[in-house]
């Protein structure tokens, strides 16, 4: 049985830090590569340097300057898809099919802005709305799917550094876990990174740029996730969270996802 290995990241302007993503590729070699927050139009996407590491089937869905969405693959894809979850045309949903059968759907969630009342901020409320619109979608699901992306929420408390310190600051407040949570039931989704790092166990993928050295005072949240449709669960061949990354040169804010699966 062979093993498909996919790898996701929040790379925040994939041009700027083409660098290190060319690192990922050399020294992790997925097969599948799923970006958010490319921040570039899909007609000067650096595709050159994909395709000279074999990433010659890529599904794009960009944005000048903001958001973007990306899958570069080794592997044909097909019935290339885009939600407008957002509901306003913003670029941050990109879907594919993989030669196995299997859907991967790659998403990028607002972060929601700074306060967490949708009466006064807006950017919460589309937040919100986005994540129930995905609920709908999932309602519906009728075959094998992978979703991945920067999902802004932290929905454990063992998921962020200080669940006290962090309770009505977005990305972890109550509102926005159980909309996370009422999205997960609507496919009975697996979360794969608590699958192969059970909670409490610390699985951070985001930290921000604030702290001059990240590893000081480890303020971390865990905002990007991977998931499976049930039926997938005994395919999930392993998981990893590559911190190391938000170490490397001109680093982004987030590090990226593994997981394997067996096809």
């Amino acid at each position: 049985m062979a093993s498909l290995k996919i790898a996701s990241w929040n790379i925040n302007s994939v041009r700027a830090r083409s660098t290190i993503v060319e690192r990922l590729i050399v020294e992790e070699q997925p097969d599948v590569l799923c970006l958010q927050e490319t921040k570039v139009l899909d007609d000067i996407f650096p595709t050159e340097m994909f395709h000279r590491h074999g990433f010659t089937h890529i599904a794009l869905n960009g944005q000048r300057m903001h958001h973007g969405v990306a899958i570069l693959s080794r592997v044909p894809l097909d019935e290339h898809g885009r939600h407008d979850w957002q509901d306003n045309g913003e670029a941050r949903h990109v879907g594919v099919r993989l030669p196995n059968g299997i859907r991967l759907e790659n998403v990028y969630v607002p972060a929601g802005g700074d306060t967490p009342d949708r009466t006064v901020n807006p950017k919460f409320g589309q937040k919100l709305d986005f994540i129930e619109r995905m609920t709908r979608w999932s309602e519906t699901l009728r075959e094998p799917t992978l979703i991945v992306g920067d999902f802004n929420v932290a929905p454990l408390e063992c998921d962020v550094w200080s669940h006290k310190a962090l309770i009505n600051v977005v990305s972890h407040t109550p509102v926005e876990v159980d909309a996370l949570n009422r999205l997960q039931q609507a496919h009975d989704w697996i979360d794969i990174g608590r699958r192969f790092v059970p909670a409490p166990e610390r699985n951070f993928t985001w930290w921000s740029y604030r702290s001059p050295d990240f590893t000081r005072n480890d303020r971390g949240r865990r905002l990007d996730h991977m998931w499976a449709s049930p039926v997938l669960a005994g395919h999930l061949a392993g998981h990893r969270v590559l911190e190391p990354c938000r170490s490397w040169e001109r680093p982004s804010d987030h590090v990226p996802l593994i997981c394997e699966i067996d096809v």
